[in-house]
């Protein structure tokens, strides 16, 4: 297994080192900016549009943190960029000008979003804006078939699986009984091959992180950790930590 050293050096801030309250809205340039100046690694999240643009955004949906509404799913990525944050003159990027702004100067770390539903072409555009970028860089997903893609099309670029024990995500609840336990388990481990995992802390310690752990040398990352005692806990079980909400020392 490659070693991945570089992913694990620094702390890892959740969707930028964000805070709305001074303008560096999550997921935005200047919360990434933010990151870059602290020192930190960075966390976001990629959504697809409707003509196959990689799309730095957490929701599948306006109108949580900008105007308007819609999915993004339906919505090309010049419509959705004239869409601003809520007081801001920010607006979401896609993953080539996320790369031109870190250029780089710190690791990205990508979350491929998906409605579990097949659809692929997120990771080939992921894959395809990655070949021409030269700075530090993993891709990870909860949905093991995106991953599979990946390891198929570009077995080059790190990969890493997310996941949990339980989901409270509306997401998970229609997912098939078999599905949701491979997640859990990591059944699909052998065609996603990770090389990489990033657990949820409130599920550390648990069996199957700590085995490929342990056993593989398998780099374990745990999110979100906000709290003391999600400090402690992945102290003593993780690598490494995907922080919000406060600054790692």
């Amino acid at each position: 297994m490659a070693r991945l050293d570089w992913l694990t050096a620094r702390p890892i801030a959740h969707r930028g080192l964000h805070d709305a309250s001074s303008g560096a809205v999550e997921n935005t340039a200047a919360a990434f900016s933010a990151a870059i100046a602290a020192g930190y690694a960075i966390e976001t999240d990629l959504q697809v549009s409707a003509d196959s643009e990689a799309m730095v955004h957490h929701d599948d949906g306006l109108g949580r943190l900008t105007e308007g509404s819609g999915l993004l799913a339906e919505m090309s990525a010049a419509q959705i960029k004239a869409v601003p944050f809520r007081g801001s003159t920010a607006r979401i990027l896609t993953l080539g000008e996320l790369c031109d702004l870190v250029a780089g100067r710190t690791t990205l770390l990508l979350e491929l979003k998906s409605r579990f539903d097949g659809d692929t072409r997120l990771a080939r555009r992921a894959i395809d804006v990655l070949a021409h970028y030269g700075g530090p860089v993993a891709v990870m997903s909860f949905d093991p078939a995106l991953i599979e893609f990946v390891r198929q099309k570009a077995s080059i670029l790190p990969r890493g699986i997310v996941a949990e024990q339980h989901s409270l995500d509306a997401e998970w609840d229609r997912l098939p009984l078999q599905q949701k336990q491979s997640m859990s388990w990591l059944l699909h481990a052998p065609r996603t091959r990770p090389q990489f995992i990033a657990y949820s802390v409130k599920d550390l310690p648990a069996l199957v992180p700590a085995l490929a752990h342990g056993l593989l040398g398998m780099p374990l990352l745990t999110w979100t950790v906000r709290t003391e005692e999600n400090r402690r806990t992945a102290a003593r079980w993780a690598d490494q930590i995907i922080f919000e909400g406060w600054r790692p020392c």
